[in-house]
């Protein structure tokens, strides 16, 4: 039998406390140390759903002396542009920083400004998470580490079983999977969901999270890249991924396929109540956000299918400690519990956050969970395997700033202001002016 969510909550609990003293550097007593009886506040930054909650709580309680205040700044793009005008200025950030997969290497350009783990015995753990996602946070002459991985967002569709009912289109989701082995297959899809839909459901929720799974799918096929190479030079309009990605993203909206809407705004968490899209590209993150504004109504409404093409992966983030920190030594100890195994495997029970430790792969708590709000789909047979297998897509130090603009010629074209080739012409403006070249 599958364990349950709170079964799995108690098996991390318990891991979490055991497992700290095993994957923890030793601690002097110096300021700021966890360990001493000076009380401590730790600051720790993050944007979208960590799933902490829990082990903060168990921080906390085994270090007395620590208090854990988390500032969740929302928003991806902000929060960046704020944490990087932090880092420019010297003071302001966290003490615990979380940095996206597409912002880390802009940060890795000053790693002076962030604690190397590799002095603190990152070396002696660095099996605890995917070798890619290790490569991801160091420096190209390998001789800082400044960011410890959290998850890995392998790709999946979550889709609605009772639209698609109504709609007349299967709801089992292996035959789902075999709608769409090709995103033309999906659009196809679509247009047949279109026909036998009720009222206006749409079969998508956006262009923008279409686009971006879409493209990191084809980048990690080939050539391994998206706006930049790995000498950082801007390849927007020559990289045939992104150019692919584009068009069969404009395909879906010329199909009438769109809600419409802009991810992650106010709008977009009430749709998901309102009916308003069948399918959402569906990062393993994601199924947090999904569970989080469809609320109590949606559970068991929405199951996970394979994403057209089959693998692929958007996200997942890392943990880096500023050296403008005043508890530096207090702080390298909370990321490596939060990021350990056992965190990452409460992270996963809480928000749905896929680990990136391949030690949690063959644990019970998360090879044999079935997640009851998502008609108990299979979560590692859907991402894991596919997580396994990946290469690290290179994005480039300004791929925050070219994925913004580029977001916003693409809802251009969403909202019917430019063609696709206008909104192209444009989107190639965008991405030089972004990159300053």
């Amino acid at each position: 039998m599958s364990p349950s969510l709170r079964g799995a909550r108690q098996f991390v609990a318990v891991a979490a406390v055991a497992g700290l003293a095993l994957t923890m550097a030793a601690c002097g007593s110096d300021e700021g140390d966890s360990g001493s009886d000076e009380q401590i506040t730790l600051k720790v930054s993050t944007f979208g759903t960590f799933g902490y909650d829990a082990l903060y709580k168990e921080y906390e309680a085994s270090h007395p002396n620590v208090k854990i205040v988390e500032s969740n700044e929302g928003d991806l793009g902000k929060y960046t542009n704020a944490l990087t005008q932090r880092i420019a200025a010297g003071s302001g950030a966290g003490d615990v920083v979380a940095i996206e997969e597409g912002a880390i290497i802009q940060f890795l350009q000053a790693p002076d400004k962030f604690v190397n783990f590799q002095d603190e015995g990152f070396n002696d753990i660095k099996d605890n998470w995917l070798e890619w996602k290790n490569v991801q946070a160091t420096t190209a002459d390998g001789k800082a580490t400044i960011g410890l991985g959290t998850d890995v967002g392998g790709l999946a569709m979550c889709y609605r079983t009772d639209l698609f009912k109504a709609a007349g289109l299967p709801t089992d989701r292996e035959e789902v999977s075999k709608l769409w082995p090709t995103w033309d297959d999906y659009i196809a899809t679509g247009e047949k969901f279109l026909k036998g839909a009720k009222g206006d459901t749409k079969f998508v929720d956006s262009a923008t999270n279409t686009y971006n799974s879409i493209l990191m799918q084809y980048a990690g096929e080939a050539p391994g890249y998206t706006y930049f190479d790995q000498s950082n030079n801007l390849t927007f309009d020559s990289n045939p991924a992104v150019k692919n990605a584009w068009d069969t993203t404009n395909k879906v909206l010329a199909a009438g396929l769109s809600a419409n809407l802009k991810s992650f705004t106010t709008e977009w968490n009430a749709a998901f109540k309102q009916d308003k899209f069948a399918t959402i590209a569906c990062p393993a993150w994601m199924t947090a956000n999904i569970k989080g504004q469809a609320g109590a109504d949606g559970e068991g409404k929405w199951d996970i299918a394979t994403i057209p093409g089959g693998s692929g992966s958007w996200g997942g983030s890392f943990l880096a400690v500023p050296t403008q920190s005043k508890h530096q030594e207090a702080a390298v100890e909370l990321a490596k519990f939060l990021s350990s195994p056992e965190g990452q495997m409460s992270a996963f029970d809480e928000a749905g956050n896929l680990p990136s430790s391949p030690k949690n792969f063959e644990n019970p708590a998360l090879a044999d969970f079935k997640n009851e709000y998502f008609s108990d789909a299979p979560v590692a047979e859907i991402f894991v395997e596919g997580a396994k297998n990946l290469k690290p897509v290179f994005l480039g130090a300004k791929n925050q700033a070219v994925r913004d603009a580029i977001e916003n010629d693409l809802r251009s074209v969403e909202q019917g202001q430019r063609s696709s080739d206008e909104g192209w012409q444009q989107a190639i403006k965008s991405a030089k002016a972004a990159a300053g070249v």
